[in-house]
């Protein structure tokens, strides 16, 4: 199985790393300082379960670059996701896969406004991991896992190939008949966890113990679940209390990508998360005000504030 990765962050950097180091032919599309880093010195993971060292991956800049591959795993930023989608076209036409781990529930739509919906696979990722210097990824914790299907339900023959790739490279993952729900399922704890590590500036464990912080957590997570349900998504009506209990059980010292991308300084991915869901409310006519006050809140902040 040959498998492209767009985007060798902390997502695509750590999974893609694992398949390469299982023997699977990957390629890294990457950019910037961490692209010439990867091309000098390789591509590292550092991680609680075991450090990789690809000392020469395959890595280029260009999509148009990669050749044929039977799977694309997309790990860009959500604002890239339009145009990861247009250059991903001619991999399209001559057969790729398209399996998008990006955030939130937008992704897959935007994908769909550019290539055929035939071609595109649902996935979530569960992992805490960064680029911590350019070449090196940094796996905080032990959770990683990769949840994905067809948008059918059927268990197609390049979801099977895909998962014998990951139960070979050591990665957890899991095939689902309703992937739209778990996307969704994830979001609310994303949108969560990422809004209230952002606004409060401060990782999930002081936010779980207080309670008043812990019920703005709830209160944020329950507005994602009650716009899901009015979007047709069978969400329970008190799932925000069953990703309450969740967040009891993951480090205290976890924390989100906008959190880490608000103190560097780099763009958000707000408009899709928190602010998402303030749009989502407003279509449907469903009350969001803790996360517009989110949204609100991280507005000067969100194209990000580095010079």
């Amino acid at each position: 199985m040959k498998i492209a990765v767009l985007g060798a962050g902390g997502v695509g950097g750590y999974f893609g790393a694992r398949l390469a180091a299982a023997g699977y032919d990957v390629t890294f599309v990457a950019r910037g300082k961490h692209l010439e880093a990867m091309r000098k010195n390789g591509l590292r993971v550092s991680s609680p379960l075991g450090d990789v060292l690809l000392k020469d991956p395959k890595a280029v800049d260009d999509v148009n670059a990669v050749g044929r591959v039977d799977l694309v795993l997309v790990a860009v930023k959500l604002w890239d996701t339009d145009t990861a989608a247009r250059a991903l076209k001619p991999l399209v036409d001559q057969g790729a896969a398209v399996l998008s781990f990006q955030n939130g529930v937008h992704k897959d739509e935007i994908l769909a406004d550019y290539l055929p919906t035939q071609s595109i696979i649902g996935g979530v990722c569960y992992i805490a991991a960064v680029i911590s210097e350019p070449g090196i990824i940094a796996h905080t914790g032990t959770m990683q896992k990769l949840v994905f299907g067809e948008y059918d339900g059927s268990r197609s023959a390049r979801v099977e190939m895909f998962y014998e790739a990951c139960q070979k490279a050591g990665i957890t993952a899991e095939i689902s008949d309703n992937i739209k729900r778990l996307i969704w399922e994830k979001f609310v704890f994303l949108v969560g966890l990422s809004g209230t590590t952002a606004s409060i500036r401060k990782p999930i464990g002081p936010i779980r113990e207080n309670p008043r912080t812990r019920a703005f957590l709830l209160q944020v997570m329950d507005e994602v679940v009650a716009v899901g349900r009015a979007k047709g998504v069978d969400l329970p009506a008190n799932f925000a209390h069953d990703r309450l209990a969740f967040c009891d059980t993951v480090p205290a010292t976890m924390t989100s990508s906008m959190h880490h991308d608000l103190e560097r300084g780099n763009r958000m991915e707000l408009p899709w998360l928190s602010g998402g869901v303030s749009e989502f409310g407003a279509q449907l006519n469903i009350p969001t005000p803790k996360n517009s006050a989110i949204a609100d809140i991280l507005e000067l902040y969100a194209a990000g504030t580095r010079e």
